[in-house]
């Protein structure tokens, strides 16, 4: 049998507000997404994990589908 390969959506994902003065969780969240430096972009899965971190600094970051 083929294994049926899925698509899985990305997320791409920019910091464009700094973490100075912010919550220490939401610091933390921030450097668990991989995000270090302002305008710096990742790219990482669309699930629920990803869109809770998204939600908890949205303010923080711009989403775009990748």
């Amino acid at each position: 049998m083929a294994a049926k390969k899925e698509e899985t959506k990305k997320l791409k994902i920019t910091l464009v507000r700094s973490t100075i003065g912010q919550v220490p969780r939401n610091r933390a969240t921030i450097q668990a997404m991989g995000l270090r430096k302002i305008n710096q972009t990742v790219v990482l899965p669309d699930n629920a994990a990803t869109r809770g971190q998204i939600r908890q600094v949205s303010h923080m970051i711009k989403v775009e589908e990748a």
